[in-house]
């Protein structure tokens, strides 16, 4: 135990090197105007004050030219005007526009933030890593459970007898319910395995509920803050919880606003009281300025006992006259009073957090916001995690190390967590993972999706989940059909093959690592503007490239939503088109053999999927080779000829 203890920080703490590093790098290697066309970087506004909101500073930042950026809500920044690696200036974007970025501070914000030539860039933050390694080094027995588990040490417990349930939520199926039955009734951990579409947010918030019901107190955590708001937003519906949710409020969205700690306590009866002691502070503050500060000059190796000593008496000493060693005096005392008010608002801020924590029924955090010290000493019946699956080991432990008991909620047959560095790359196996391939019969299966067209089911399920999903009757026959007048009906899968086109080869970009395929970027824009034309909302379509740089290359002629594959995971659109890029005669298909992310790009569209490829090129890969062979034995695949 120890010994794996130890590696996941040094892990972690590689993970971090690596993050630090790439910013850094980028920072002193890229000139502004580089980094901007990336995304990760605003050059040349101007900062305005715009007041406090939930005890931040505001700052718009803004300029007459348009801001194209990567840098979203919620994200750390770093502010400077020359050498952005010589500023210790951070922040939260909390709004973006077209020619402005709102920024809040917790902190003081100094004059040259507000100049003309103000530099904005994306941060890394290592908060994060600190608080995963401080967990790991202090880990609780819960916590070490967890992993006896995952390392055979232990073995969970056999569930208790099933309460009776009576559903919220009427409209849950079998697997749903056989999951929320089998998580409440365990006594250590359970795993909820919820493939795309299969209603897992749902099942977690009926879960949620039927928790409160039995009177436990829950702990709600997932790895994005967006996977967090989604189970806020759903369980607001149930306006018997009383809910919390914590971290930083510039990262939770606007509808969600009310339910922060911050807003909580700044609504709080007893805040009045802090405003009262506020004031009294201000008009303590200018009492004291007619005195004198006793600065080590004055002061002359008295101490503060003796200065009020002397004065008691009428006494100077030292060079000091009896007059100034009174002023001294009378500041010492009115600044023991203001550090006494402070204390006390100190005391009642405490109050009024414990107040708010123990009348919650469900705290909801991130995993990393999870470690805050405000629920340090709340005891949790039940930590129930989403995005498992995408989370690290430490991350993950943070919740399970505050909770009697664990679910984990996710799909391991999608993406995995983001790692950066090479030499951590082990971060990438979860406890999720590592749990269900040892206890399956600890894990249920949501097993019905309510996505996607039946046909566009039929590959990954039998692909990726042994074909044990099903479609519900709600969206087996769904097509893009029913929502425009097509004088054709359109079958919902499409494979564009490219193998015939003349001079379609992958290229790089000058100084970049990515791949660009020129021919795909023009057929998938082509493609997107036929069907705006036929009267589909932006909205609605999504392109999707695994490279960078092709996501770039489409994104900057079209109005339609391009990402790559991490950007479109947990999400859908009507129309999904894929543009795989490779193009070569040595059947190279790099990264895109990494099948989760396959996966992930396939299972995004409801109506219609449309894959642009070189199947010569993909068909060296067995899983592609299945893909292509499945589209042709439907009768789904189309030559692009020149």
């Amino acid at each position: 135990m120890k010994k794996f203890i130890k590696k996941l920080i040094k892990l972690i703490n590689y993970e971090r090197d690596a993050e630090i590093d790439l910013m850094t790098r980028e920072i002193s290697t890229m000139s502004a105007k580089k980094r901007e066309e990336l995304g990760r970087a605003i050059n040349k506004v101007k900062g305005k004050r715009m007041g406090k909101e939930l005890g931040f500073e505001i700052v718009q930042y803004g300029r007459p030219e348009i801001i194209d950026t990567e840098i979203s809500v919620g994200d750390m920044v770093l502010i400077s005007t020359d050498n952005p690696l010589r500023s210790d200036l951070t922040g939260t974007v909390t709004e973006k526009g077209a020619r402005f970025i709102k920024i809040a501070f917790d902190k003081r914000i100094p004059k040259w933030a507000l100049k003309k030539k103000v530099r904005i860039d994306l941060y890394a933050n290592d908060i994060t890593f600190k608080r995963m390694e401080d967990n790991l080094k202090h880990l609780s027995l819960k916590g070490k459970n967890a992993l006896e588990y995952m390392l055979h040490d232990r073995d969970p417990k056999k569930n208790r007898p099933t309460p009776y349930i009576s559903y919220i939520d009427e409209n849950l199926n079998d697997s749903q319910k056989n999951a929320i039955e089998n998580a409440l009734s365990c006594e250590n951990f359970f795993l909820i395995h919820g493939p795309f579409g299969t209603g897992k947010t749902r099942t977690l918030v009926e879960l949620i509920s039927q928790e409160t019901r039995q009177n436990n107190k829950v702990l709600a955590t997932a790895e994005s803050n967006a996977a967090v708001d989604n189970i806020l937003e759903r369980l607001m519906e149930n306006k018997k919880l009383n809910l919390t949710r914590l971290g930083h409020p510039q990262r939770v969205s606007k509808q969600n606003i009310t339910q922060t700690l911050s807003y909580k306590v700044e609504n709080h009866k007893l805040n009045k009281k802090i405003k009262k002691i506020n004031k009294k502070i201000e008009k303590l503050i200018d009492k004291r300025r007619v005195h004198t500060k006793p600065t080590p000059q004055y002061r002359r190796g008295y101490g503060d006992y003796e200065i009020l000593h002397n004065a008691s008496k009428g006494k100077g000493g030292r060079g000091i006259s009896s007059e100034k060693m009174q002023s001294m005096a009378k500041w010492i005392e009115i600044n023991q009073e203001i550090d006494e008010a402070h204390d006390e608002i100190k005391r009642i801020d405490n109050k009024m957090i414990r107040d708010i924590i123990e009348n919650s029924d469900v705290i909801l955090a991130t995993n990393s916001s999870s470690a805050l010290e405000s629920i340090a000493r709340v005891k949790f019946d039940v930590a129930i995690i989403d995005e498992a699956s995408q989370a690290t080991i430490p991350s993950v432990l943070i919740p399970i190390a505050k909770a009697r008991r664990f679910i984990l909620a996710g799909d391991h047959k999608q993406l995995p967590p983001t790692i950066i560095s090479d030499r951590a790359g082990e971060l990438e196996k979860t406890l999720f993972e590592e749990l269900i391939k040892s206890y399956p019969h600890k894990s249920q299966l949501l097993n019905v999706q309510y996505r996607m067209n039946s046909l566009l089911m039929k590959f990954p399920n039998k692909e990726f989940y042994n074909n044990d999903l099903k479609s519900d009757m709600s969206v087996d026959n769904i097509s893009i059909n029913d929502i425009l007048d097509l004088k054709n009906k359109e079958e919902a899968l499409l494979f564009i093959d490219t193998s015939n086109i003349d001079n379609n080869y992958e290229s790089h970009l000058k100084d970049s690592k990515s791949i660009v395929n020129e021919v795909e970027a023009d057929i998938a824009l082509k493609l997107a503007d036929s069907y705006l034309n036929k009267g589909l909302c932006e909205d609605d379509i999504g392109i999707i490239s695994p490279y960078a740089d092709q996501v770039k290359v489409i994104q900057e002629n079209t109005s339609v939503e391009v990402k790559t594959v991490d950007g479109f995971q947990g999400r859908e659109k009507e129309i999904i088109i894929i543009s795989t890029v490779r193009s070569n005669d040595d059947g190279n298909i790099g990264f895109l053999r990494d099948l989760r992310r396959l996966n992930v790009a396939i299972t995004r569209a409801k109506r219609k999927l449309i894959i642009i490829g070189n199947k010569n090129t993909l068909k060296v890969d067995s899983t592609y080779e299945r893909l292509i062979k499945f589209c042709e034995e439907e009768n789904l695949i189309k030559q692009f000829d020149n």
